[in-house]
């Protein structure tokens, strides 16, 4: 099952705060063990919101909303995308990832959603076409 790891963001990163070199040598090295137990299969850091923005829906309605966002305990500061067996596998490699900012922080693991999980709402022709676009991007990495 894939899981989404999302490093929540804190007050440093959405300052633009860069890691010490000693930090970034402690995640390369975790991610290069997540990568050799064929776990990791992407991922990345964010730049605060500052640098970014959403767009809102109401019906066909669409509004722009240029960051900074303020609630930072809501905001994502990085991610990976991992293949695991179960979420109590994420967890313990979760457990393992060094303490990804200078203080206090937390990581969110959440499983991605398959197509088969919509169920009824799939047509056979849509979870056709899911298959081949899936394909095809796995294709350009």
């Amino acid at each position: 099952m894939r899981y989404m790891i999302m490093v929540k963001a804190t007050q440093d990163s959405e300052a633009g705060a860069m890691p010490t070199r000693e930090l970034v040598d402690a995640m390369m090295a975790f991610n290069e063990e997540l990568v050799k137990a064929g776990i990791m299969k992407g991922g990345d850091g964010l730049q605060p919101s500052a640098k970014g923005a959403r767009v809102q829906f109401d019906g066909s309605k669409r509004t722009v909303v240029d960051g900074p966002f303020a609630e930072t305990k809501e905001l994502v500061a990085g991610y990976w995308l991992w293949e695991c067996k179960s979420l109590d596998e994420a967890i313990s490699w979760v457990k393992r990832c060094p303490n990804p900012m200078p203080g206090p922080s937390e990581i969110e693991i959440r499983p991605v959603v398959d197509i088969a999980d919509f169920g009824e709402a799939v047509s056979p022709e849509t979870a056709a076409t899911w298959e081949r676009l899936k394909n095809e991007v796995e294709g350009q990495g």
